[in-house]
Order: C-alpha cells, then sequence, then structure tokens
C-alpha cells in the first residue's frame, strides 16, 4: 500500500511538473487536433522535473538532458478525453540540420497512458521535432510539428 501511495503521489509530481513546464514555454499550444482524437505534447529540460520522480520513470536528470511527453486522447464528450495507445516515433533536428532518433517509451499508470524519451541538448539550442502518431485502431499516422529552445545554464 505505501508503495502503491508512493508510485501514485511520484506521478501526480510528474505530471505536475509537465504541467508546469508546458504553462512557461513560448509555444502557446501543445497539443494537435486530429479529428477523433488531441496529441498533446511537450520538450523540457529534465532538471525541471524532481529527483524523485526521474529515479523512479529512470530518467537521466541533467542539465544537458531533454525530454519530450506525447500523450494521445481521443475526443470523449463531457471528458477531458480517453488515452489511448498509439505508435508513436519522434525526431529532433537543430538548426545546423543534424538530426537525432528520439527513444520513446509507453508508460502507463492507470487509466493514463503516455510516451516519453530523453535526448542530449546543448544552451541554447533549438530542436525542431516531428513526431509521427498512429493511434491504435487507425490506418493514418499522422504527423505533429514544433519546437523548442532549451537552456542549460
Amino acid at each position: 500500500m505505501y508503495k502503491k501511495n508512493t508510485r501514485n503521489k511520484n506521478l501526480l509530481l510528474f505530471l505536475f511538473s509537465i504541467l508546469i513546464a508546458m504553462t512557461g514555454t513560448v509555444q502557446a499550444e501543445n497539443s494537435q487536433d486530429f479529428g477523433d482524437y488531441v496529441v498533446h505534447f511537450n520538450a523540457l529540460n529534465t532538471t525541471h522535473l524532481p529527483a524523485s520522480v526521474t529515479r523512479e520513470y529512470n530518467i537521466k536528470r541533467s542539465k544537458n538532458r531533454g525530454m519530450i511527453n506525447i500523450a494521445v486522447l481521443r475526443k470523449t464528450l463531457g471528458t477531458t478525453g480517453t488515452p489511448l495507445v498509439a505508435d508513436i516515433s519522434a525526431s529532433a533536428t537543430n538548426l545546423t540540420g543534424q538530426k537525432r532518433t528520439v527513444k520513446l517509451r509507453e508508460v502507463r499508470e492507470g487509466t493514463a497512458i503516455y510516451y516519453i524519451g530523453d535526448f542530449p541538448i546543448t544552451h541554447e539550442e533549438t530542436l525542431r521535432f516531428t513526431v509521427k502518431v498512429k493511434p491504435e485502431g487507425e490506418t493514418e499516422t499522422q504527423e505533429v510539428k514544433f519546437k523548442q529552445q532549451f537552456f542549460t545554464e
């Protein structure tokens, strides 16, 4: 029971940290609508996450590491949406054209489903992300593009 409560508390801290980071970003909208579903996305420096959360989710907490968080929700009337399993891939390209693949892993907590991945960053680096999303049961892959600048100092 204690371990479960601690895990749930860490999850809430994690999600709260993501929400705080999202409100502080320059990007006004961190979601994209695709008809019956919405893709939510965020990228941040891992130092913005509490150490207990990074340990629990095996994320390297460092000023030189960024993290991407993606969730796919089916629109459900009267709710914030129903989490969906999806086939998701992500890559990031810096302004000099260097591309890196971001390895994502699925995380499930209760009814929540999201995908996280971490990657190296440098001070004042701007990355352009391309995220390909194919929700379970869909035939088409949709693409989300966004950019994020990281500060490590």
